[in-house]
C-alpha cells in the first residue's frame, strides 16, 4: 500500500455525460424472467441504466468536457493537462486522452494520457493529477473517466446485464492556494485479477471481449480491503468519520454500499446512494455521485472517496475542497463531439 498527502487541488466542477438510452431492468424481465429481475432490483436498488448504442468513451468525454469548459468560461488553451481513465478505450492507440485533445482545441502544450483502471479509476487518476499540479507542472487539468461496459457484456448474461450502465464525467481540477491538503491511499492485488476480467479481446486471447465478473470473490474482496484502506487514509489527514461531509464510494450497487457504510462507520446522512438510475458506471461512478450530492453545496466540503474492484485495485482519497460552481448531468446528443 502507498499512503501519502498532497497539497489539494480545488475542485471547479464536474459534468457527466449519460448516453440517450436509458434502459429499465423492468425490462428484462421477459428476457431474465421477472422473479430473477425482481431480485436483482431489490438486491441491487439499480431501476434504470443508461445504456450507449453508438456512443463512446471520447464521444462522450468529449461533450462532458466541453460543457464543462463552456460553463466555468475556461478557453481550451488554459487546460495544461488531460487524463482519461478507461478500460474500453475508442481505440487500441491512440490514447482516448489524445482523441480529446484535438476534439477540445487544446493547445499542443496540454499533456495527454491515459490510464487503465476500473472501478478505483477515479481516485488514482485524481492522485496523478494532483500530483502534477502540486509540482507545478500544470495549472489546470481535466480528468475524464468512465467505460462503455455494456459492449463487454453479452446480452443473455443475466447476472451483468442488469448491474452496469455506461457514462463518462470530466472533472475540472485547478492548483489550490489555499494550504489545504489531499490525504491518499493506493493499494493493489493482482491474485484477484481472474475474478473480474475480460478473458478476449487482448493480443493473448483476441477476439469480442466479454465480461466476467464473481460477485461472490468482489463482495468478499470489497470487504476485506475497503474498510483499511479508509482508516489508513483517515489517519493521514488527521481526521475522524464525524469529519466528514460526504462519503462516496465506487457506487457498485446499494446492498454494497450499505455493508461497507456500516463498517466504516458512516452515517446514513453521509452516505452517498446513487444507483438507482445509474447502475455500476465503473471509473465514473465517484464523480456521478458527487454531481448528485453536490449539486446545490456552497461553502467547503470534506469528502471521503474510495474506488475499488478490478485488479483487484483500491484507492481511497480525504478531500477538503470548495464546493465547485459546476456540477452538473447531461444526457444525449454527442453530434458535436464527432466533428
Amino acid at each position: 500500500m502507498t499512503t501519502f498527502s498532497l497539497p489539494a487541488p480545488r475542485l471547479a466542477g464536474l459534468v457527466s455525460a449519460l448516453p440517450a438510452l436509458q434502459q429499465s431492468n423492468a425490462a428484462l424481465a421477459e428476457r431474465f424472467g421477472a422473479e430473477t429481475i425482481a431480485k436483482i432490483i431489490a438486491a441491487t436498488g439499480i431501476e434504470t441504466r443508461p445504456v450507449a448504442t453508438t456512443e463512446t468513451v471520447g464521444e462522450l468525454g468529449t461533450a462532458a468536457a466541453r460543457r464543462l469548459l463552456d460553463r466555468l468560461d475556461w478557453p481550451a488553451e488554459t487546460i495544461d493537462l488531460i487524463v482519461v481513465v478507461t478500460q474500453t478505450p475508442d481505440y487500441p492507440m491512440p490514447a482516448t486522452a489524445c482523441v480529446l485533445q484535438r476534439s477540445l482545441g487544446l493547445g499542443p502544450h496540454a499533456a495527454a494520457f491515459d490510464l487503465s483502471l476500473g472501478c478505483s479509476g477515479f481516485v488514482y487518476g485524481l492522485s496523478v493529477v494532483a500530483a502534477l499540479l502540486a509540482a507545478g507542472a500544470a495549472r489546470r487539468a481535466l480528468l475524464v473517466t468512465g467505460d462503455i461496459t455494456s459492449r463487454l457484456i453479452g446480452a443473455d448474461d443475466r447476472s451483468l446485464a442488469p448491474l452496469f450502465g455506461d457514462a463518462v464525467t470530466a472533472t475540472a481540477l485547478e492548483a489550490g492556494t489555499d494550504g489545504a491538503k489531499i490525504a491518499f491511499d493506493l493499494g493493489t492485488d493482482g491474485s484477484g485479477a481472474p475474478y473480474l476480467t475480460c478473458h478476449a479481446g487482448g493480443t493473448v486471447e483476441p477476439g469480442a471481449p466479454r465480461l466476467f465478473m464473481d460477485g461472490t470473490q468482489v463482495m468478499a474482496f470489497s470487504l476485506k480491503q475497503v474498510r483499511p484502506s479508509i482508516q489508513r487514509v483517515m489517519a493521514e489527514a488527521g481526521k475522524a468519520m464525524t469529519d466528514v461531509d460526504h462519503v462516496v464510494l465506487h457506487q457498485a450497487n446499494a446492498m454494497m454500499l450499505k455493508v461497507l457504510g456500516q463498517k466504516i462507520g458512516a452515517t446514513p446522512e453521509q452516505l452517498v446512494v446513487a444507483v438507482k438510475d445509474y447502475g455500476n458506471t465503473s471509473s465514473a461512478s465517484i464523480p456521478l455521485a458527487l454531481c448528485d450530492c453536490l449539486a446545490d453545496a456552497a461553502g467547503s466540503k470534506q469528502l471521503l472517496l474510495s474506488g475499488f474492484g478490478v485488479g483487484w485495485s483500491w484507492a481511497s482519497a480525504w478531500w477538503e475542497t470548495p464546493a465547485p460552481g459546476v456540477c452538473e448531468v447531461v444526457r444525449g446528443d454527442v453530434s458535436t463531439a464527432r466533428e
